[in-house]
This record gives structure tokens, C-alpha cells and sequence, in this order.
């Protein structure tokens, strides 16, 4: 009978112990080197914490924990919505409007779908830029704002969207009234008088209206003129150049 020597059941346990340890996969790791993991309630009240002292980025980053670890519990829909209002707060609109846009789409009928929609016009709105620029995020904030209205007018949003339409419809006459000065100093009264126009035609409540009407006066004295500049050009033209 042979007997194993010390050193050849000692290799022989390790062997066994790497076994099953490998068999178990990470378990067996975490069952000795690794904390309790944490519940979605308290990852959730993690989140919360960092959100209220400004740590927007921490706060991100464990909400997003939230929803990888617990996609099924009630604070995963929760930490959507917070995810989306942590990018607000860093000034990363595009994000947050796509982050707001997605929980919409996923919970419908949601009741905070109300302040979600205001949230997204809030996503233009705060990128709107001085007139002399391009009024798209404008238009876009408007749209939600009234999108809002339409679908939600007793919100409690629906007074703020209201007058946050009214500041967007400002700033488009504003905008209109500046396109239509530029196109009056640059002399081309035909096309500075269609902005004036469309300005008077779609928004008559504002107070760029009564300016509108005065430089639209101007433009039509300013055409007058040149047709009656080029009607004596013409008959002079006619004029022998004796009697000159």
C-alpha cells in the first residue's frame, strides 16, 4: 500500500478547493471578499441624497444602477424620471429631452407625464438664443407648451406653459421684427415688407405689432419712390438728347 506524502495531499486539497471554487463561479467571491448588495429602496435613497446636494453625475450614475439591477421594482420607474431631471440640472438638454421623450413613450399613462411634457419644452426653451439667431429650440418649446395645453389643460403645469408660450411668442415676433430691419437697411423693401407681414398676420397681440405697421408704412414709401425713380428714368430716356 502506498501512502501519499504530506506534500502530495496538500497539492491535492488546493486542487479540490480551485475546483469548486471555479464551479461556483463568482459566488463563492462574493460570499467572502464582497458586501451585501444593496436593496433598490436603498440605492434609491442613495440617489435621492446625492440629487438634493447637487451631485447630479453621482446620482446619475445610481439611479442607472437602479434600473440595470431592478428593471421590475417600482423605484426603477422612478429613477427613469430622475435620470432625466439629473441631466436637466447639468444643462445636457439633448440628453434630457431624449430621457424625458423615453419615459413618455414606456409609461403613457404615467401621471407625471404632465410635468414630463413641460419638462421637454423646458429642454428648448432654455436653449432659445438671442433674435439675431436661428428660433428653432423657440418654435420647439412652443410646440411642447402647447402640446401640453391640449392634452392636459387643468395641469398643474398648464399656467406656466402658458406663459412660457407667451415669452416664445415674443421672441419669434421679436425675431421677425429683427429679419425684417435687416432686410430694410440692406434697401430690399419688398421682402423686408413680407416679414412685416407675416409678423402683423401671426402675432397682432404683441407689442412688435404697432412698430410692424410704421416700418410696413415706410416700405410702401420706399417702393412708391423707386417705381416713380425708374417710371422718370424711363421718359427721359425719350427725351432727345438735344432738348437736355
Amino acid at each position: 500500500m502506498i501512502i501519499p506524502k504530506p506534500f502530495d495531499i496538500a497539492r491535492w486539497l488546493l486542487m479540490g478547493t480551485l475546483l469548486v471554487f471555479f464551479l461556483n463561479g463568482c459566488a463563492l467571491w462574493n460570499w467572502f471578499f464582497e458586501k451585501e448588495e444593496k436593496t433598490p429602496a436603498q440605492l434609491w435613497t442613495e440617489g435621492m441624497e446625492d440629487f438634493k446636494k447637487g451631485k447630479y453625475e453621482d446620482a446619475t450614475e445610481i439611479f442607472q444602477q437602479v434600473k440595470d439591477r431592478y428593471p421590475y421594482s417600482k423605484f426603477a420607474v422612478e429613477a427613469e424620471l430622475k435620470m432625466a431631471d439629473a441631466y436637466f440640472r447639468r444643462d445636457l438638454y439633448l440628453e434630457a429631452f431624449d430621457a424625458y421623450g423615453e419615459f413618455e413613450r414606456l409609461h403613457p399613462k404615467n401621471p407625471n407625464i404632465p410635468y414630463v411634457i413641460y419638462q421637454k419644452g423646458m429642454c428648448h426653451f432654455n436653449q432659445i438664443s438671442t433674435i439675431d439667431r436661428d428660433q428653432t429650440h423657440t418654435l420647439k418649446a412652443k410646440d411642447e407648451f402647447e402640446r401640453l395645453l391640449r392634452r392636459y389643460r387643468r395641469s398643474e403645469y398648464a399656467g406656466m406653459a402658458r406663459r412660457k408660450i407667451r415669452q416664445c411668442y415674443i421672441k419669434l415676433a421679436e425675431y421677425e421684427l429683427y429679419v425684417g430691419n435687416y432686410y430694410y437697411k440692406m434697401k430690399k423693401y419688398r421682402t423686408a415688407m413680407e416679414r412685416y407681414l407675416y409678423l402683423i398676420e401671426h402675432y397682432p397681440d404683441l407689442g412688435q405689432y404697432h412698430v410692424a405697421l410704421e416700418r410696413l408704412r415706410k416700405c410702401k414709401e420706399k417702393l412708391a419712390q423707386e417705381k416713380l425713380v425708374k417710371k422718370e428714368s424711363w421718359w427721359r430716356k425719350l427725351i432727345p438728347s438735344f432738348l437736355k
